[in-house]
């Protein structure tokens, strides 16, 4: 029903990772505690750092977006034959976050880095490539200050997955504020996500039954509620393919 504006969609990253892999427990360093995440798309790799306080909501961390570093150069999949620069590639943005964390936290935030399409597709064409890639990257990411947890290939229905929630979240979904602040469930409805890559699109809503569960459905547990989230695939339904149908139109 409606089109998220641009920004907001960078605001939600990957938000999604952090409320379902990243332990939001209560900070007991100072006012925020903190998380990264490295979103290792196609195209290109970003950092985000979330912070959040021991507010909770139903037992969720309610978690910001607060800033973000592109890593420069390409996806990290296009390192396949020299993972060595992909590891150099990360440590500009890594260096970045130590300055705008606080120091004394380091060691307690977590570092997490999520590799979608290309990445899935490396491990299916290259997976020895692809297994000595995640290794390279993990090294470096090992020997940050930060607390790692893991770098790893997400399956399509969890990265489709995680975009459902960062979408419903930034759009107040889950929760709201009450006009004395407090945290209260929002009353509305889910909303669903099409996202289109280049050659496919994918729709992803929840289902209102749980019987009504594929196996290849993913349960979420978020705010006090079960959610069950299933994605509809849409082979040749990507962004190329209808540019490919509408020039074929407009040459006709």
């Amino acid at each position: 029903r409606e089109l998220l504006p641009p920004w907001l969609v960078i605001v939600a990253g990957l938000t999604g990772i952090v409320l379902l892999c990243v332990s939001t427990k209560d900070n007991v360093l100072g006012v925020f505690q903190y998380g990264i995440v490295l979103d290792a798309g196609p195209s290109r790799t970003t950092l985000f750092i979330y912070e959040w306080t021991s507010t909770k909501a139903n037992k969720t961390g309610v978690i910001r977006g607060c800033s973000s570093c592109p890593v420069q150069g390409p996806g990290v999949s296009s390192y396949s034959d020299s993972p060595q620069k992909a590891r150099k590639s990360l440590e500009p943005c890594l260096n970045w976050a130590q300055k705008e964390i606080p120091a004394e936290q380091h060691s307690q935030t977590p570092l997490y880095l999520g590799a979608t399409a290309s990445m899935r597709q490396l491990n299916i064409t290259h997976p020895i490539l692809s297994d000595g890639l995640l290794a390279a990257l993990t090294v470096t990411l090992k020997s940050s200050p930060f607390h790692f947890q893991g770098a790893q290939i997400l399956p399509s229905p969890d990265e489709e997955a995680f975009n459902w929630v960062a979408v419903n979240y930034v759009l107040e979904n889950f929760f709201k504020h009450d006009w004395r602040g407090q945290l209260v469930p929002s009353g509305k409805g889910m909303a669903g996500v099409l996202s289109m890559g280049r050659t496919s699109a994918q729709l992803t809503s929840e289902l209102e039954e749980e019987n009504q569960a594929p196996k290849e459905g993913v349960r979420l547990q978020l705010y006090g509620q079960t959610h069950h989230v299933y994605t509809r695939q849409c082979p040749c339904h990507g962004a190329e393919q209808l540019r490919r149908r509408l020039l074929a139109v407009l040459i006709q």
